[in-house]
């Protein structure tokens, strides 16, 4: 992975914390995950073992530094690296489908959903939800908003960061 790439993968993860500190939380304080679109932006501009491990590793670090959920830190690192790898194999299926903007937009819901479902288990079972009914409250009111969000932005993001690597002469789709 050359100095390039890192230094993009930096950025976008750098960029993600800066749209997760200032988005405002929607439910009891809770806010969409900015970064997870960043970290499936890197994934799709950058769909390669390394990079997928190293920004789902970086980007389940940030978040658990600066998670608002009570005993999050476990639950995000769990979820983000997780996410990563199942992200970058949807990205692998479709690939002979050509990257579009449709197809990183319902990438990004789908993968979404798929993060909120893995930190949402990993936190009843690390931290203890109280039960079923907290889980479904979460994901209902926190996770379906943020997969509606982060497709937007994605939709917004995506044509722009390609036209930028592409621009810039960075390997992107390596």
């Amino acid at each position: 992975m050359n100095t390039r790439v890192l230094v993009s993968l930096a950025l976008l993860v750098g960029i993600g914390a800066v749209l997760h500190a200032v988005i405002p939380g929607i439910f009891f304080g809770m806010k969409p995950d900015m970064m997870l679109t960043m970290m499936f932006l890197a994934i799709l501009l950058f769909p390669n073992v390394k990079a997928v491990g190293l920004v789902g590793i970086v980007t389940g670090i940030i978040s658990a530094m600066t998670t608002g959920f009570p005993g999050g830190q476990v639950p995000n690192i769990i979820d983000k690296t997780i996410t990563a790898f199942v992200f970058f194999a949807f990205v692998l299926l479709l690939k002979k489908y050509g990257q579009t903007v449709i197809s990183a937009a319902i990438l990004t819901a789908v993968g979404t959903i798929i993060s909120g479902t893995i930190f949402l288990t990993a936190a009843l079972l690390l931290v203890g939800l109280p039960g079923g009914a907290a889980f479904s409250a979460l994901f209902l009111t926190v996770v379906l908003p943020a997969a509606v969000i982060n497709t937007i932005v994605m939709v917004i993001i995506y044509p722009i960061a390609l036209s930028i690597f592409k621009r810039m002469n960075i390997t992107a789709h390596a």
